[in-house]
């Protein structure tokens, strides 16, 4: 049987906000049972009505979506997803732990925003899992103990740092991915073969496992480098087995010119957010990363300040931000996400964008319409190469691209950029 909550949640308001105040006290678990949704979405009305004025739920909720912008819809489904919380509970009024919220599509609740009101409100417990820690668990569970708790103690150095000598900074995410990636097959080798902890390993063994080429063997030697690195910093091995070994050099593939066509199609896109995009990484060569990140207050009086630097807009550019500014203002007046990209998901939240927002819709990628935008560069104003090639991603490619391979001239030429065509 389904019991409905007796104790709710209270209220409290203080400095003009109200915001919840959680059970101090909380009931563990004895069976992780969820009910069935049939049975709860036929509870009566007054267990889970989440319209009713007398709510405790619903002046916090209201109170943060005035503040951020939401709908009528999106308000009412947050009431509704925390009255359900609120039922599933063990005990009412003690924090709510995301891993719960995240069974509510069973019963027809919302997640995201449910979420950022608990945040809000200081009544989330965020135990979730992410996507490099899940596929690390599924790569690891099978190896022998010995060998599972060194890698635990790497990927936790990884990605949240140690404050303790010797140091490190936390390194991003998808690193370490592409470290698990490169890494897996040569540990569940070793593992096969019989090793229990990494101290067995001998250099040989390492330089043995190796990949013969490619980029996997790239992955491998970096991942293995950064794994044995920090179990000595550690004192888990005797010695770092990697230590002398070389990187090899993944192989590099000229980048070809872009098509023009495609190029001023996505500048004229109908869609403003897609032509700013492209114009924004066209002109000015930012990156993807760079333009999720850049926020309204970034752009003042045409003058983009970015990394300490000072960048005079380009006329298309500035064109295109105000048609931009203009569609967001009409279609989001009330959202106060401080983020210039704003899309359906962030505009009432004050996260950014994803990388790929706008991007997938126009058959160019980012990364490679910037190498476009500066190997034209380059051919304009015939630069010596050599300090681009220091700082470009690709410097193979570029050194032996058509475009950079020629000597330099004695004098450079003022110049302007545009996409498929380069006046000087």
């Amino acid at each position: 049987m389904l019991w409905p909550a007796v104790c709710v949640i209270s209220q409290v308001e203080s400095c003009g906000e109200v915001h919840f105040e959680h059970a101090s006290n909380q009931q563990l678990k004895t069976l992780d049972l969820l009910p069935s949704r049939e049975k709860l979405l036929d509870l009566p009305d007054q267990v889970v009505d989440p319209l009713t004025q007398t709510s405790p739920q619903a002046p916090v909720v209201r109170d943060h979506a005035a503040r951020h912008g939401w709908s009528r819809r999106q308000t009412n489904e947050v009431i509704r997803s925390l009255r359900l919380l609120q039922v599933l509970q063990d005990t009412p009024g003690a924090k709510i732990r995301a891993t719960e919220v995240a069974e509510l599509p069973r019963y027809d609740g919302n997640i995201t925003s449910t979420l950022d009101v608990l945040a809000a409100a200081d009544m989330l417990i965020d135990d979730r899992v992410s996507h490099v820690e899940r596929s690390f668990a599924a790569k690891t569970a099978h190896l022998p103990e010995p060998m599972k708790a060194q890698l635990e103690i790497w990927l936790k150095v990884m990605l949240d740092g140690s404050s303790t000598a010797p140091r490190q900074r936390s390194r991003d995410p998808q690193a370490a991915r592409i470290h698990i990636m490169g890494i897996a097959p040569i540990i569940e080798a070793w593992a096969d073969a019989g090793h229990q902890p990494l101290a067995e390993i001998t250099p040989a063994q390492v330089r043995a496992a190796r990949p013969p080429t490619g980029s996997r063997r790239n992955w491998a030697e970096y991942g293995l480098r950064s794994l044995f690195k920090v179990l000595k910093a550690r004192k888990l091995i005797f010695a770092n087995p990697t230590r002398g070994m070389p990187i090899t050099a993944v192989n590099a593939t000229a980048p070809l010119p872009l098509d023009t066509a495609a190029v001023r199609q996505a500048l004229d896109s109908a869609d403003p957010a897609i032509a700013l995009a492209v114009a924004l990484v066209a002109f000015h060569a930012l990156t993807a990363q760079q333009l999720a990140g850049l926020q309204l207050t970034d752009i003042v009086d045409g003058r983009l300040h970015l990394d300490g630097r000072d960048i005079p807009l380009a006329g298309p550019v500035r064109v295109r931000l105000g048609a931009w500014l203009d569609h967001r203002n009409r279609t989001w007046p009330a959202s106060i996400n401080p983020h210039l990209f704003v899309g359906r998901v962030s505009a009432p939240r004050l996260v950014p964008v994803g990388k790929q927002f706008r991007w997938r819709g126009t058959g160019l990628r980012p990364q490679a319409l910037r190498e476009d935008r500066i190997l034209a560069e380059i051919h304009a104003t015939d630069v010596d190469v050599r300090p681009v090639r220091h700082h470009h991603r690709n410097r193979h490619a570029l050194r032996h691209h058509p475009r950079t391979s020629r000597p330099r001239p004695p004098e450079r030429k003022a110049h302007v950029y545009l996409p498929g065509q380069v006046s000087v």
